[in-house]
Formats: structure tokens, C-alpha cells, sequence
């Protein structure tokens, strides 16, 4: 029988996946890492991208804005401020978020404050994120009518 990670993805709203994998791959402060059964313990940083887990029969696929992930035992838990799968983001939503996020940016103003400055940049780290996810893995024939928060 081959080893399998027991993986939990959870947000401060729900439990958005919980399923065993053959591997985890995601972002984090130091680089893309991928987890197989039997990685030695790890405590790190989720910077915002994607969470690739690939199972026996199919993979899933998410965009998150980070959090922090803690691996030991073959087990994964992933603290994510948000996560979504690549079939609940609206494309079009996070593509509007995004440009205002943008705008948002270039207001001059803003630069003179780094504390809301940041707020923006991760807000368009998190859209970029969502949009990526949704253009490379949501199945062609999938339109948008998932609801989504920004």
C-alpha cells in the first residue's frame, strides 16, 4: 500500500479540504516546496500562490493568500488566511478586485502610508493568485458562478 499525507487546509471560516495525498505542493517564504509521505517535520510560512495536492485519482487545486503550514507524523495542516478551490473563484470578480486593488496603489498618497500600502500589495498578491489558479487549472467548460469574498 503506498504512504499517503493526511492534508487539512482550513481557514478562519471553514474547513476547505481534508483528504489524504500522495504530495502537497505550495508557495512558501523560501520557494515552492513539495511534501511527500515521510518529509521530515516542517513549521513555515505560506506566502500567497497556489496548493497543489495531488491524490490517487485526481488532483485538487487552490489559490490562498497565505498562513502557515505544519508537517509531521505524514500529517499536513495548512492555516490559511484564505483558500479556494480553483472551481469557487470568480474570475471575473478577482480580475475587478485586482485593477482596483492596482489603482489603489498608484494613488500617491498611499505610498506615504507602508502599513495600508502593504494591505494593498497583498490584496494584489491575493488576486493575482486567484486568477492564476482559475486560467491554468479550472476546467475549461466551468463558468463563473461561484460565489467569492474578496
Amino acid at each position: 500500500m503506498m504512504k499517503t499525507i493526511r492534508l487539512k487546509v482550513t481557514t478562519p471560516e471553514r474547513v476547505v479540504l481534508e483528504k489524504d495525498a500522495k504530495q502537497v505542493t505550495l508557495t512558501t517564504e523560501v520557494g515552492e516546496i513539495t511534501i511527500l509521505p515521510d518529509h521530515v517535520p516542517l513549521l513555515s510560512i505560506v506566502v500567497p500562490g497556489t496548493i497543489e495536492v495531488q491524490e490517487k485519482d485526481e488532483n485538487t487545486v487552490m489559490a490562498t493568500s497565505g498562513g502557515f503550514l505544519e508537517f509531521h507524523d505524514n500529517e499536513v495542516t495548512i492555516l490559511a488566511d484564505t483558500a479556494e478551490r480553483a472551481d469557487e473563484i470568480d474570475l471575473e470578480r478577482a480580475q475587478k478586485a485586482r485593477e482596483l486593488a492596482e489603482d489603489l496603489k498608484k494613488n500617491k498618497r498611499m505610498h506615504d502610508d507602508e502599513e495600508q500600502f502593504s494591505m494593498v500589495v497583498s490584496r494584489i498578491d491575493k488576486q493575482l493568485a486567484r486568477i492564476k489558479v482559475v486560467k491554468k487549472y479550472r476546467p475549461k467548460g466551468l463558468g463563473n458562478t461561484a460565489i467569492s469574498k474578496d
